[in-house]
């Protein structure tokens, strides 16, 4: 990420989290402190629990139904701190890993905007007509949460990669919208288990993303030997 291309655009991505992050504090007004550290410590949790997108440099954490969760039911300023921290949780190297603070910094933004956003559509105006229904408003704040992932994901990488934006936006939603559609399930089911037995019956959702993060393991796992050139696949069996 040294072009000065790649520089400007996550200038811009700072830019834009930090305008979104200033307009949620001043929109946000009850803090829920408890329950929004137990949706902090979850979402934190999932967030290492990654898997890699095959054809492409990218990985998918399986954390989405615990930000979707803090964007519909905690403050604005509070989902936009559990996207930005659970984000450093989730691209913090390993132990002997290199740290990159220019990716650090576009992925903290980039989830901070894609919160701020989704929390806006959750809470704008038209959302008290009578047509729009809790699933239609959460449908709507979990698309704009894709957007602002995939789209800002698709540019830096049409920079970095010199691909083609369009081809690889598509790449990526083909492969990761089954999963937002599922998180907004999980994210239905978490609030009604948090609102009916307190936040704590909610830690059952966490097997369940445990088991999710394995089956996309397994699945992106073939994809991506399906994607090896012969000759690599070959050697990879031999080795085996």
């Amino acid at each position: 990420m040294n072009s000065r291309p790649t520089k400007t655009f996550i200038g811009a991505m700072v830019v834009a989290a930090g305008t979104s992050i200033t307009y949620a504090a001043a929109q946000s007004h009850t803090m829920h402190t408890f329950y929004a550290l137990a949706i902090l410590a979850l979402a934190a949790a999932t967030s290492r629990m990654k898997v890699k997108l095959p054809g492409i440099e990218g990985n998918m954490s399986v954390n989405l139904p615990f930000l979707l969760t803090a964007v519909i039911t905690l403050s604005a300023v509070e989902a936009v701190a559990i996207a930005c921290l659970s984000t450093v949780v989730q691209c913090w190297p390993k132990q002997g890993g290199k740290f990159k603070p220019e990716q650090m910094l576009f992925n903290v933004s980039m989830m901070g905007l894609a919160a701020s956003l989704a929390n806006l559509v959750w809470n704008a105006g038209w959302s008290k007509a009578d047509w729009a229904t809790e699933p239609l408003m959460l449908a709507a704040a979990t698309a704009m949460f894709f957007l602002g992932q995939t789209v800002p994901v698709a540019a830096i990488i049409k920079l970095t990669q010199n691909e083609s934006m369009r081809k690889v936006w598509t790449s990526i939603a083909l492969m990761s919208f089954p999963y937002f559609v599922l998180s907004a399930g999980v994210t239905t089911m978490f609030d009604a288990v948090s609102h009916r037995f307190g936040w704590q019956a909610a830690v059952v959702i966490f097997p369940l993303m445990y088991g999710i993060h394995r089956s996309y393991r397994v699945y992106f796992a073939r994809e991506a030997e399906a994607l090896r050139p012969p000759a690599l696949a070959r050697a990879a069996s031999a080795s085996a």
